[in-house]
């Protein structure tokens, strides 16, 4: 059959060409359905993998899981559709395998040269009478456009695909760290690490060691003891997790993890979802192995000089940047920033910076204030008078003002707040900025030879209580003596204070006792070395017994056997005042247990330590003082330690009856008159006995003692210490107050007093309890006299 002239139609299309057409048509369609199904898949694959970064609900996740399968499924179907209409298409075109690599055909096209077309294993073989040359030049024209759809889906596909799922895991990122379930193996860009735990599961959430995860994205690694959270570091922010809770701090911001961190042998553990968080990391999951992906970005960090900027002066900008590639600076921009600030006021600064890899920071932001010139501060004072009488109080008001300082340092000169001699007398006052600037004035007031008040009379109105005034230690002797009484209340002291001197290691005191006692410790450390003194209960009977601490107070260790003392007799009495909560400890038959181990602080050489404490005990223990060096155990030392040998000065041992309650009778402060305590006289000392090795033994100075008094007192009565055997301090418990003797310092001699108490204009009760001091020294006078006629 000849071809057609050129340009002249074919005589008929057949019915194989029309079936070819719609083949070509369904193919198209099926093509572009799946293209779009493709690229719905990846959206689907991108939403699911955000979702897992935020760490959604597990509902939430199933449902994008679900979705996903479905468009991929679809995919796939449309995939074979397509296909299978392609083939379709093909064999109605004459599609056959001749089993030759190449045929070819002389193929002549109207108006151009005859050309001889190839086709690779593909031959199409002409059927008489169906198809002609025009037929096949319109079967050509009608494949171009789905050549090119197909051109462009094979491009589109790949690429949509590739970005969508890089996007999903570790999107061009420039650290991928991938973690191993129950391994410790941490691959960190190429480089294989150990972690401190292996990735663990627990309750359907990851957790990876804490320290492991901060040491490769290269924080440091802190606690803070006050807050006790764990703390990861670098110069551009900070992250702190907890213990026990979802609450996790990220640069100063609150965010709500996915689980609490919880401890894996020794090693704080932290669910990884929630570091990602943290951390602004992404995190994928596939199979055993969960990829962590970030990028690292420069610190734009800066600090400024001076600390504190005046306006006028020049400001230096310090440098801080980092780049955790090592990249050095490429780009930087600036908000904010000037050289020289020409008014006061507070200004906010912001840089950001590009390294050399492209990587552009976070904007990092400094706040500062500017002040105007510092001027020196100007002092000024005045007083409510210009004469005053002697004995007569001045009242001095600072006005010292400063421009930028709030709070002066102030010292006087010539300063009091009465003055018992006439004259005239200069004042100074100097005051101070804190940079230093100062500034004075003196100003002078003037004495007259009227006296309103004597030294000591205005010492007995206007001290303050626990403060010292002056007195005529000889006339204190002058003033009666009152005799009293005393009852015992049924208690047991035990006194560990002979060798008062350690010298070496060794049991100090050893005793044994059922029921409440009162411990008292009193010692210096002379060995050369540090030590510490332990309290072994050992259980020598059939029952279990039940050891308490009801009160405890301890003074040092301090170079200052005053100190000790004191600060010992303040701390017990005020837990007196306020009992804490009695802690037990059971000894079970034959055990040696260490109790009250509040005692067993570092002792270091030629410091004292004195304590206090109310102990009880339901069975009989035996009790022993041991002394060893820091770092040894003294249950384990026991057997070998050897009892110290008493020093023949101080006392140790057992007393009863060591609590006294003394009685005086009628109302005291109508006239001078005094009291003595501790005098072994009217106050005698308790005896008892050294249980090592049986020997009497003498309560001197009766330290351990706790005494009661209740007096009766006059209208407008002054109670005073005044101490007659030297150095004095300790403490008083006065109407349920803590009395420090006295406030500040040490009652040194007999020409000092302190103020215990006034009372007011009525009767009244005054209810004491106190313990004499260790370290200090006895008699001491109690006075009570009628405070003298207040003036104006």
């Amino acid at each position: 059959m000849e071809p057609p002239a050129a340009g002249q139609a074919p005589p008929f299309i057949s019915a194989e060409s029309r079936s070819s057409q719609m083949w070509q048509f369904v193919w198209f369609f099926f093509n572009l359905a799946f293209v779009a199904m493709v690229i719905w898949s990846m959206f689907m694959h991108r939403a699911y993998a955000d979702a897992l970064h935020r760490g959604d609900a597990p509902e939430r996740l199933r449902l994008l899981r679900r979705r996903r399968l479905l468009t991929a499924i679809l995919a796939a179907a449309l995939f074979v559709a397509a296909s299978a209409a392609f083939l379709t298409n093909m064999r109605l075109n004459g599609y056959r395998n001749p089993g030759r690599r190449f045929s070819g055909e002389l193929v002549t096209v109207p108006g151009r040269l005859a050309t001889f077309r190839w086709q690779r294993r593909l031959c199409y073989r002409h059927r008489e009478g169906t198809a002609s040359g025009a037929v096949r030049q319109q079967r050509s024209r009608s494949m171009k456009p789905i050549k090119w759809l197909l051109v462009v889906a094979l491009i589109l596909v790949p690429l949509l695909g590739g970005a969508a799922a890089d996007t999903a895991t570790a999107r061009a990122a420039s650290n991928v760290l991938v973690l191993t379930k129950n391994s410790k193996q941490m691959v960190l860009n190429g480089t294989i690490h150990i972690g401190a735990q292996p990735l663990t599961i627990r309750d359907g959430v990851s957790y990876a060691s804490f320290a492991s995860m901060a040491a490769r994205y290269g924080y440091a690694v802190s606690y803070d003891a006050k807050t006790k959270e764990s703390i990861a570091r670098t110069p551009s922010g900070e992250i702190r997790f907890r213990m026990n809770t979802k609450v996790v701090n990220a640069n100063g911001q609150s965010l709500t993890g996915q689980a609490a961190a919880f401890s894996l042998n020794g090693s704080m553990m932290v669910p990884i979802r929630t570091w990602a968080l943290a951390t602004g990391s992404r995190v994928s999951a596939a199979g055993v192995n969960v990829t962590l992906a970030w990028d690292t970005k420069p610190s734009a960090a800066f600090s400024v000089y001076p600390a504190k900027i005046y306006t006028g002066d020049p400001v230096t900008y310090v440098d801080r940047y980092s780049s955790p590639e090592g990249a050095p600076l490429l780009n930087e921009e600036w908000i904010g920033r000037q050289e020289v600030f020409l008014d006061p006021g507070t200004y906010t600064i912001t840089r950001t910076v590009q390294d050399a890899t492209g990587a552009w920071s976070d904007p990092f932001t400094l706040t500062i204030q500017v002040h105007a010139p510092n001027q020196p501060p100007v002092a000024d004072f005045r007083t409510d008078k210009d004469v005053y009488r002697q004995g007569e109080r001045i009242e001095f008001t600072n006005l010292s003002t400063d421009d930028n300082t709030k709070d002066l340092k102030e010292y006087w000169i010539g300063k009091q707040e009465v003055f018992f001699e006439p004259g005239e007398k200069a004042i100074t006052l100097e005051v101070t900025d804190e940079e230093g600037y100062a500034s004075s004035v003196t100003k002078t007031i003037r004495i007259s030879d009227e006296v309103l008040y004597t030294r000591e009379e205005y010492g007995k109105l206007f001290t303050a209580i626990g403060d010292m005034f002056p007195v005529d230690g000889k006339s204190v002797l002058n003033i009666p003596t009152l005799s009293y009484d005393f009852h015992s209340e049924p208690s047991k002291m035990i006194r560990s204070n002979s060798p008062e001197l350690w010298t070496s290691e060794g049991i100090a005191y050893d005793d044994q006792f059922q029921g409440d006692i009162r411990l008292l410790f009193h010692n210096k450390n002379t060995t050369g070395y540090p030590v510490r003194m332990y309290l072994v209960a050992t259980n020598e009977g059939y029952r279990t017994a039940t050891f308490g601490v009801k009160h405890f107070g301890a003074g040092g260790p301090d170079q200052y056997e005053d100190n000790t003392g004191k600060m010992s007799t303040v701390r017990y009495l005020d837990s007196l005042l306020s009992p804490p909560t009695v802690k037990y400890t059971t000894v079970k038959p034959g055990q040696s247990v260490k109790v009250l181990t509040e005692i067993s602080t570092l002792i270091k050489p030629n410091l004292i330590y004195s304590a206090y404490a109310d102990v009880t005990s339901d069975q009989t223990l035996r009790f022993r003082v041991v002394v060893v060096a820091d770092g040894k155990d003294p249950i384990k030392e026991l057997s070998r330690l050897q009892l110290m040998p008493a020093d023949g000065k101080h006392t140790r041992g057992s007393f009863n009856n060591a609590t006294r309650e003394i009685d005086i009778p009628g109302v005291l402060g109508g006239k001078a008159e005094r009291i003595v305590l501790g005098d072994n006289k009217l106050d005698p000392y308790l005896d008892g006995y050294d249980n090592t090795d049986g020997s009497l033994q003498l309560n001197r100075g009766n330290f351990g003692v706790l005494y009661k008094m209740n007096i009766q007192l006059a209208p407008r009565t002054l109670v005073a210490l005044n101490p007659r055997g030297g150095l004095y301090t300790g403490a008083f418990i006065v109407n349920g107050s803590l009395v420090p003797v006295p406030r500040s310092g040490w009652l040194r001699s007999q020409d000092e007093a302190m103020v215990l108490y006034r009372s007011g204009n009525y009767r009244e009760t005054l209810n004491l309890t106190y313990l004499i001091a260790s370290g200090s020294n006895l008699p001491i006078t109690m006075i009570f006299q009628p405070l003298p006629a207040e003036k104006s």
